[in-house]
């Protein structure tokens, strides 16, 4: 009888250390809420590259695109809190949908839990090449004497928040135009079918670097060196138009705080490394890391900040 007991105990160890190898060689997964090759696309899969070899197991970049980043954030949420799945996500998916939608499939904090924020990226207000405006105080000198058109790269978007944030403050007359992405809005821009854009610098850079394109103001604290004409939106008048996209890692709401520090300590050890932050510094982002708990501060500050501008606006989005 006690030999039984023995083997059995045995048979049931060796069964069991296949399956704690398997959980701890389990691939990260690694959900970008939008398409491929697009600002977070970009970023996800820098640090994914670095990071799995830090964290002794695959990292999975997994394109959820849709619904502003909706689809792929809830998708995050209702994912298993096992530390298996994060979910990069920005100022829209984690702070501003929350004061957009009524009827939101997740709250943007009681449903995860932050890990860390990674970077930001500036935006900028750019017309066409074309334009009769030279500066800032030009456009919305034309604002007020007639109705001008302004493209976003989507309804509810930061690009139309900030867009309208504009307009109200300033008393224009504007009619906002979306699109279905930033480089459909760029084109028309370039094209000259509309006035004005908002954009995320990185993704209009190119154009502006053209000539085909031209920046009235960037939020940023000081001029690029490698833009040295674009005034910066104090400069031009408009400080408030200073506002940041910015990318942080989330998981699950109940996702254990061991698991939550060791994809942190990996993630932002990647963002740190010499080669992932030129590469990602030559695609416009700046390094923003935080830690777990000073990313769930910031985050909070972020969630009443973009509640206030979607009052000042009046922007929402069906859901």
């Amino acid at each position: 009888m006690h030999r039984r007991v023995l083997l059995a105990s045995g048979l049931l160890a060796g069964l069991a250390l296949p399956a704690i190898g398997r959980a701890q060689s389990a691939p990260l997964k690694l959900i970008v809420p939008a398409p491929p090759g697009g600002p977070t696309d970009i970023l996800a899969r820098a640090l994914a590259d670095k990071a799995q070899a830090a964290l002794s197991r695959p990292v999975v970049v997994d394109n959820r695109a849709g619904a502003g980043g909706i689809i792929g954030t809830e998708a995050a949420a209702r994912s298993a809190p096992d530390g298996n799945t994060i979910v990069l996500g920005h100022n829209q998916t984690h702070a501003s949908n929350q004061s957009m939608m009524q009827r939101l499939p997740y709250h943007v904090i009681d449903s995860f839990v932050p890990v860390a924020k990674l970077a930001t990226v500036h935006h900028a207000l750019v017309v066409p090449a074309n334009s009769p405006d030279k500066t800032l105080a030009d456009l919305i000198a034309r604002g007020k004497q007639g109705r001008l058109t302004y493209a976003s790269s989507q309804a509810g978007s930061a690009s139309h928040v900030i867009s309208e944030t504009l307009v109200r403050r300033e008393q224009m007359e504007a009619t906002h135009v979306p699109y279905r992405g930033a480089a459909p809005a760029a084109t028309d821009t370039v094209a000259g079918f509309v006035d004005f854009y908002t954009a995320t610098f990185p993704s209009v850079a190119p154009l502006v670097r053209e000539g085909r394109l031209r920046a009235l103001e960037i939020g940023a604290r000081a001029r690029l060196p490698e833009f040295p004409q674009i005034p910066t939106a104090a400069e031009a008048g408009a400080p408030y138009l200073a506002v940041d996209a910015w990318f942080g890692l989330f998981a699950p709401a109940g996702t254990a705080a061991e698991a939550v520090r060791q994809i942190a300590d990996a993630m932002l050890g990647a963002l740190a490394d010499q080669e992932v932050a030129a590469r990602l510094a030559g695609s416009g982002f700046t390094a923003a890391p935080l830690p777990p708990a000073g990313f769930a501060a910031f985050q909070r500050v972020e969630v009443e900040r973009w509640a206030e501008m979607v009052r000042l606006t009046g922007v929402t989005m069906e859901g």
